[in-house]
């Protein structure tokens, strides 16, 4: 037996611990957790001259959530709360216990979330302010964050630091980009994302708690917890504390796009089940044209971003400091470049599907049309000649598909498909195929002119998972900065892009298929094979992330070898916007 003395204290202990451990019900399973905590850390959104946005998830709808800001923490404003419509798990998820095998789920199970936004007023640019979201649970207990700071958009003439990045994707690299972000150029002023944030959109864990640890959420709030390992030494890295204090503005990728709703037995299914409007116009007549083709639902819910008339969420201008920065959504359905018929893909339909149009792919269809005349091509032409563009000192247009790129996912052109059907004598139709015209190409033919006219001095997208860039012949600077893991390489030296022979277009297998020379790092360029300075970095060991400073006009490089844990980040490229 213990002495008196002693069984007090473990008594202590035993009972302290019953009080902290708490069985809950979380995803159809019981587990033991802590005091309940947040989904997410709040994150900015939609600055103005003088208010912000605060968002953040729970999974519990509450009685009362809030905001408490000042230096003291004395002002408060209460939040609005939406449930989120579509965010779900299914056998696939990485969530709570649950692993690829998929113990829990089944199929595609609903998962409740609650968003809450508040709107912080009365700000001075330049002047930062502390800030604390609060949750009431309906069992009356509360939760709040850690401190934060916030800030209204700044002033022109002010000096920025913007992160640039794309593609994250839970890719393995994800967490080791971002922690170095913030070890290297410490707080970044705003985060540009062009695109593919999630693998899934409506996998409720890929944004907030994938058990792996790089979910989209944690990384970018320094609550990641994503173990490398190389030649048997482990490393945790943990992401970088960034959107608490920086506001984001994203745009729509291939991975922001969910296809037909629930008519497969998986998320991922029903996400390369993506199907186009006129087609489903015909085949469902009377249903839901969004249920039966595409949607961005999720990614609409889940940020507040600034909007226009015609797209609103979807494509959008917002100044920010000494930048107007436009944003486009330019972005089609990825499908595989492979040519065998056994199997849809990008150039063909798979053969057992030839005579069933619902089950076609129709080819890398385009989301939203931006050739000359349409929508979204008028409203840009409009942006371009406002005098909020105009009097910019900085223009950066910023969408996910690369114009121009080493990386394999420019081909082909970016252009409605074109569907050729060979049949035989009957009728029968024996081959289904696509072909892309490239003197079609929206981006080249149409949106590039207006861009170059306008005097764009960055364009910025990602797509293909690697870092390369481009000058054109007036001077405007392309940029892709998406190595995070996940590389495919680039069509250069020895390496092609698999390509398809026998179609009507010659389909560029190296190279940037759209003419421009790719730019050799300024400062410390990687040698490629041939032992020569290679113009980009498309890695699954090394990651890329780029700063733009508005005070010096300066877009900055920077590789991290994830290889070598104690090693320094290396600033690798620069050059200037004029």
């Amino acid at each position: 037996m213990f002495p008196p003395r002693n069984r007090l204290l473990i008594y202590v202990i035993l009972f302290s611990l019953c009080l902290t451990l708490i069985s809950v019900r979380s995803f159809g399973q019981t587990t033991m957790t802590s005091v309940p905590q947040l989904l997410t850390d709040p994150f900015l959104q939609l600055p103005s001259q003088n208010s912000v946005r605060v968002v953040w998830f729970t999974e519990f709808a509450g009685t009362k959530h809030s905001v408490t800001y000042g230096e003291d923490l004395q002002q408060t404003v209460s939040a609005s709360t939406t449930k989120l419509r579509r965010t779900r798990e299914d056998q696939n998820s990485r969530v709570g216990n649950q692993t690829k095998n998929g113990q829990v789920y089944q199929q595609p199970v609903q998962r409740p979330i609650w968003r809450h936004e508040a709107e912080v007023t009365g700000l001075t640019p330049g002047v930062r302010v502390n800030y604390r979201v609060t949750s009431v649970r309906e069992d009356g207990e509360s939760i709040s964050s850690n401190i934060f700071t916030l800030a209204p958009t700044p002033k022109p003439g002010t000096a920025q630091k913007i992160l640039l990045t794309s593609d994250h994707q839970l890719k393995p690299m994800t967490s080791a980009n971002l922690q170095k972000v913030v070890e290297t150029v410490g707080r970044v002023d705003a985060v540009w994302f062009a695109g593919d944030l999630a693998n899934v959109p409506d996998r409720a864990s890929e944004w907030f708690d994938d058990n792996r640890g790089g979910a989209f959420f944690p990384g970018l709030q320094g609550r990641a917890n994503y173990q490398m390992e190389h030649n048997g030494v482990k490393v945790t890295y943990k992401g970088g504390e960034i959107i608490q204090h920086a506001p984001m503005f994203t745009c729509i990728g291939n991975h922001e796009v969910m296809g037909r709703y629930a008519r497969t037995g998986s998320l991922d299914d029903e996400f390369n089940d993506t199907f186009p409007r006129a087609a489903a116009q015909r085949l469902y007549s009377g249903k839901s044209l969004i249920d039966n083709s595409f949607n961005t639902i999720t990614y609409e819910e889940i940020f507040t971003l600034p909007q226009s008339q015609p797209g609103g969420k979807k494509y959008y201008a917002v100044s920010f400091g000494d930048v107007r920065l436009v944003v486009l959504y330019i972005t089609n359905m990825w499908r595989k470049p492979n040519i065998s018929n056994e199997y849809q893909g990008r150039y063909q339909e798979a053969a057992k599907d030839l005579n069933n149009p619902e089950n076609w792919g129709y080819g890398q269809l385009i989301y939203e049309p931006i050739a000359k005349g349409s929508t979204q091509y008028n409203w840009l032409e409009k942006e371009l000649n406002s005098s909020e563009f105009q009097q910019a000192k900085y223009k950066v247009v910023m969408f996910h598909h690369p114009p121009h790129t080493l990386g394999d996912n420019i081909v082909p052109a970016y252009t409605d498909p074109v569907q050729i059907i060979e049949r035989d004598d009957a009728g029968n139709i024996q081959a289904l195929r696509y072909e892309y015209p490239k003197d079609a190409d929206y981006i080249i033919r149409d949106v590039m002119p207006l861009l170059e006219a306008a005097k764009v001095q960055l364009v910025f997208y990602g797509h293909s998972h690697l870092w390369n860039r481009f000058v054109s012949s007036r001077g405007m600077h392309f940029l892709e900065t998406s190595n995070v893991g996940n590389s495919y390489g680039a069509a250069w030296g020895e390496r092609k892009r698999e390509v398809p022979t026998g179609y009507r277009e010659e389909y560029t297998a190296l190279g940037d298929p759209n003419g421009l020379e790719p730019v050799v790092p300024t400062i410390s360029p990687l040698l490629g094979e041939d032992g020569k300075p290679a113009p980009y970095i498309a890695s699954n060991d090394i990651t890329v992330f780029s700063i733009f400073d508005t005070g010096t006009g300066q877009v900055s490089s920077y590789f991290f070898d994830t290889r070598k844990p104690d090693a320094d980040v290396v600033k690798f490229d620069e050059f200037k916007l004029q």
